[in-house]
């Protein structure tokens, strides 16, 4: 695979490999780092562990005292985590980072070179809390240049049979999630459980046996097209978060294509993927559109959803 440029630093890089761990150094997540862990070990990548500390060097005075221990609780956190993972995979070698500056800033550039951005988060106790000013989490999950993966809860592993969850449609955005959730399926020897969700009056405007047709023919042609994979596509009718909450109950992890970035919207997020950060019962993973030049891209075939 050749190397690609990155749109947002414009500079060369090479083909994104590391899964990427942000490590809160308040409360590292232990979900995250298992999920992390798992993930690479699946791949036989590297995991790379990043902790950001905000703040830096120029701080003088008062600041001073309060940013060394700070820097001091960051390094004992990645020490755990990195211990942590090798303890799961001793065969995975961590690479640790320790970074002053805007957590967001920082670690939106470390995704740009990256396979996987996995972000562990805790559920909000306010629905303010999850689209507050400065929310690290919600801003990656929107607009990292990589995958996000936002680790909320464990993955259901005791579930049978297994299975990965896609949010399908006929957009840039399902065509992303669709590509992304086939190969997470193979690498999991899972089932691909691809939904779409109507509302209830799609029904009466005829708009539910067509999405019915379309589905259909999209399960056809990513049946033959990756031979062995168990493929199951449905439509779903109520209201989106709420069918896609009852589908992650059962899912490994739920995947969802998120739109271009729009310039001026640095903290606007998508109201579905919003809602699935909040009360999604398994990890969500956000997929940019398009996908990135150093990835597959999505084959269009006759405006059907197509994976690569």
């Amino acid at each position: 695979m050749s190397s690609a440029i990155s749109a947002r630093t414009g500079r060369l890089r090479e083909p994104a490999s590391d899964v990427v761990v942000g490590v809160d150094p308040r409360r590292p997540s232990v979900p995250a780092l298992f999920w992390a862990a798992d993930e690479a070990a699946r791949r036989g990548v590297r995991i790379r562990l990043v902790a950001v500390v905000q703040g830096g060097p120029h701080l003088i005075g008062d600041d001073l005292p309060g940013h060394s221990a700070r820097r001091a609780r960051a390094a004992s956190a990645l020490a755990n985590a990195e211990g942590f993972v090798r303890e799961l995979h001793p065969d995975l070698s961590p690479a640790t980072e320790l970074i002053d500056g805007p957590p967001v800033t920082v670690l939106r550039e470390r995704a740009a070179d990256a396979a996987l951005l996995v972000l562990g988060a805790r559920r909000p106790h306010r629905p303010a809390d999850a689209l507050a000013e400065g929310s690290v989490v919600p801003s990656l999950a929107a607009h990292a240049d990589c995958p996000a993966v936002v680790v909320l809860t464990p993955e259901h592993t005791q579930i049978h049979p297994r299975t990965v969850a896609v949010v399908a449609d006929d957009t840039p955005e399902g065509r992303a999630a669709v590509a992304f959730g086939v190969r997470e399926a193979q690498l999991r020897r899972a089932r691909l459980r691809a939904v779409r969700v109507l509302p209830p009056s799609a029904s009466a405007r005829g708009d539910d046996d067509a999405a019915r047709r379309l589905l259909r023919e999209c399960e056809q042609t990513w049946t033959q097209r990756h031979l062995g994979l168990d493929i199951v596509a449905e439509v779903l009718n109520g209201r989106p978060v709420e069918q896609l909450v009852l589908v992650s109950q059962s899912a490994l992890a739920l995947v969802v294509g998120r739109p271009p970035d729009v310039p001026g919207t640095a903290d606007w997020l998508d109201p579905l993927i919003h809602g699935l950060l909040r009360h999604a019962e398994c990890p969500v993973i956000t997929v940019p559109t398009p996908l990135r030049a150093d990835r597959p891209p999505a084959e269009p075939a006759r405006g059907l959803l197509s994976p690569s």
